[in-house]
């Protein structure tokens, strides 16, 4: 659960879903999902299926261990199936974590 070498983000969203998408060291999950939520809400969906993050959830939590503040909203979507999926996690990044 280290995530002491947080970096910053400059990348935009096609770079994150390229970008070391075939990493999946926690490391790297946590950092495609920490420059995808400085751009904006992120969810379930997202992260899984354009990020390779097989549960982002605990990349969330872990995110959220080294300070950063995130919200979670729970949504209703649509799967590429067309099967409606309620409670859908939707993170919203708030505030930045105190890790450099």
């Amino acid at each position: 659960m280290e995530n002491k070498n947080a970096r910053t983000a400059e990348a935009v969203t096609s770079a994150i879903t390229k970008a070391n998408s075939t990493d999946t060291s926690a490391d790297a999950q946590r950092y495609r999902l920490l420059t995808a939520l400085r751009q904006g809400p992120v969810t379930t969906f997202d992260a899984r299926d354009r990020m390779n993050i097989l549960m982002p959830a605990a990349r969330v939590k872990e995110l959220r261990l080294s300070g950063y503040k995130i919200d979670t909203i729970r949504i209703q979507l649509m799967d590429q199936n067309g099967h409606r999926h309620s409670g859908v996690a939707k993170y919203v990044l708030i505030r930045e974590g105190s890790v450099a």
